[in-house]
């Protein structure tokens, strides 16, 4: 892992056009001999696409290895990029909403598109503002530390722990800090409810409508994307959602996921189709992934 991070340091000179396509290269032989992630995200795009063909989902499922590949070659501009060269590659689509972050607790909604290291990044790099996220400690100290130093490495990060519950992000969200909030991963029943994704039922924490509920949150969807012709990334920093989370737990929860299946549509590829996102299934339903879930 030593020699992957040095050699990441070194790739991170390279211009992103050339460094982009280095990872659009490694994606597509990834795709190749990586069966098991290959099935998921194929049975992903099946669910979620039952009207495209199978050779049009393939060719999504192939973009999406050469997107995530990208993205994590990418990340050592992220890690060790100046800030002169960060701002010049990170394009911020309708200005960063500091004003509205600044007048109350807000959760920056964030989902799993490949580029979800950025948005973080962006708000700090256009703003004075400090933010809060969850953090799951790496299995490898050598990734672990590089991860944790790339992302706080212009202002501090707090970081809080999925196992203490809300609590701590509730304190620290009314103490002035915007939490960053991933909320669209299958993490089973707890605190979840089944939600239509793309018209299938799908394990979907409601953290995002019961936070918001108690800290009456201004709730910002925030999302990265590539440019085109390996020009850098667009961060777009959606208008705060109104009347949310309302009365209605699972409606708000179900409206969050809408907005994500709009997003999805916009760049398909660039979603993170390789995480089992359907692995909890309702009672009487079979394992969708095959027999070795």
């Amino acid at each position: 892992m030593k020699a992957l991070i040095a050699l990441m340091w070194l790739l991170h000179w390279l211009p992103l056009p050339i460094l982009g396509r280095l990872g659009a290269g490694l994606g597509s032989l990834l795709f190749i001999i990586m069966k098991p992630r290959r099935h998921i995200t194929l049975t992903n795009l099946r669910l979620c696409f039952p009207d495209k063909s199978e050779a049009e989902r393939e060719i999504i499922a192939r973009q999406h290895f050469q997107a995530y590949a990208r993205s994590a070659l990418e990340r050592g501009i992220l890690w060790w990029a100046s800030e002169k060269r960060l701002k010049r590659l990170i394009k911020i689509d309708s200005g960063v909403p500091v004003d509205v972050i600044k007048s109350g607790p807000t959760i920056l909604l964030c989902p799993h598109f490949v580029c979800l290291e950025i948005p973080g990044i962006a708000l700090v790099l256009n703003s004075d503002l400090s933010i809060c996220t969850i953090y799951s400690r790496q299995q490898n100290e050598v990734v672990d530390q590089a991860l944790l130093k790339g992302r706080s490495r212009f202002r501090p990060v707090t970081l809080l722990s999925r196992e203490k519950g809300v609590k701590p992000i509730i304190r620290a969200m009314r103490d002035g800090l915007p939490f960053i909030m991933l909320p669209d991963m299958d993490f089973g029943l707890r605190d979840a409810e089944f939600v239509p994704f793309f018209g299938r039922p799908a394990a979907t924490l409601t953290a995002t409508a019961r936070i918001a509920a108690a800290t009456h949150a201004n709730v910002i969807p925030m999302i990265t994307t590539f440019l085109p012709n390996y020009q850098g990334w667009k961060t777009t920093f959606y208008p705060a959602w109104e009347n949310y989370p309302g009365d209605d737990i699972v409606e708000a929860t179900r409206r969050m996921n809408a907005f994500i299946e709009q997003r999805v549509l916009e760049a398909p590829a660039e979603y993170f189709w390789a995480h089992k996102r359907f692995k909890t299934q309702p009672e009487g339903l079979t394992n969708v992934y095959g027999q070795d879930d």
